[in-house]
């Protein structure tokens, strides 16, 4: 195995490229704007365009157009740049336009922008929240194979930390199986054939061949993605087994909670840890099993709580829950405040118990 010490922003980078991905669009916004200059670095040699637009509205509308021509593509803010993609995400969710958003926020984990979105319609974003640089390398490469293969734009979320830190990582394709063909990209193929297509919210299709119409079309798009919360739900855990106390967290922080719920469990605590992957699906059935013994349930996240509520629904006894987290953000606005420490998390761990 080959390490190459890189800035996780430029590992993800080399991951989406190694994934396919061969167009870019964004808008530089920190912490995200270290992609967009590795993208536009790295890009042109690897065969793809990168474009730095003049808004996000611009950057996901290009990133829209490139993928239903069959393109793998992403595009990618902070937290606020991603609010005001949110109608092209939902738009691409319903019309069934693949592509990957990195959403690498600036100073708290905004949980419900991930899960809740603020498009319209009955859609979900597939949102992957790795916690370590690594472990992002792996996810970039999983998330361009999971829009693809359900026809879908997908998130993953990150912060500062990921953006920013350097660890010696590997990067190397990935082969998660075979997909579909993209039999339903606008390739410009069925051009005066008679035989054209249409990537259309409304799927109202044409007079000589017509579609679901919109209520067909979105009832099934509702339907799938039902599937698609059967399907992908990922988590990580360790000790919960029996555990009288387990902690849930994700992304960064849960890197932070694993170390002290290590340490802790080493100075003879009952204490266990959950981590969900996927922020949604989110893995609901596995935190209940998880959770069946155990008299606390403590929730870690940097805001006021958000991922909370889907461990409140789905706990095993949702009296046991108690939210040790907080909003902390440092004097600049860009990163997190001094809440994401190991002893103060570990102080908030032990004043719960």
């Amino acid at each position: 195995m080959t390490l190459e010490l890189l800035e996780g922003s430029a590992a993800i980078a080399e991951a989406a490229i190694a994934a396919g991905c061969r167009f870019f669009a964004g808008y530089p916004m920190s912490p995200f704007t270290g992609l967009l200059e590795h993208m536009s670095r790295r890009m042109p040699a690897a065969g793809g365009v990168c474009l730095n637009a003049e808004s996000e509205i611009e950057g996901v509308n290009m990133t829209l157009g490139a993928a239903a021509a069959g393109a793998r593509a992403a595009t990618g803010s902070c937290g606020q740049g991603i609010a005001l993609m949110q109608e092209a995400i939902a738009e691409a969710a319903l019309n069934e336009t693949p592509f990957v958003v990195f959403n690498l926020a600036r100073n708290q984990q905004d949980y419900f922008q991930a899960t809740r979105g603020g498009g319209w319609g009955d859609y979900r974003t597939i949102t992957l929240a790795p916690k370590d640089i690594p472990e992002a390398v792996e996810h970039t490469q999983l998330l361009f194979h999971l829009a693809d293969k359900h026809r879908a734009p997908v998130m993953l979320y990150g912060d500062p930390l990921l953006a920013q830190t350097r660890v010696g990582v590997e990067i190397e394709a990935r082969d998660f199986g075979a997909l579909p063909a993209k039999d339903w990209a606008l390739d410009g193929t069925g051009g005066g054939t008679g035989r054209s297509r249409q990537v259309w919210t409304w799927a109202m299709g044409k007079a000589t061949d017509p579609g679901p119409g919109p209520d067909g079309h979105w009832r099934a798009i509702a339907e799938k993605f039902e599937r698609i919360g059967e399907l992908e739900a990922r988590h990580e855990q360790s000790d919960v087994d029996g555990a009288e106390t387990v902690v849930v967290s994700f992304g960064s922080a849960a890197k932070f909670v694993e170390h002290v719920v290590g340490e802790l469990r080493g100075e003879g605590y009952d204490i266990g840890w959950f981590r969900p992957i996927t922020l949604w699906p989110f893995p609901g059935e596995a935190l209940a099993a998880a959770t069946r013994a155990a008299r606390r349930v403590l929730v870690f996240e940097l805001n006021a709580g958000q991922m909370l509520d889907d461990v409140r629904i789905h706990a095993h006894d949702r009296r046991a829950v108690r939210f040790v987290g907080g909003v902390s953000i440092a004097e600049s606005g860009l990163s997190y405040g001094p809440l994401l420490d190991a002893p103060v998390i570990r102080r908030r761990i032990l004043d719960a118990l």
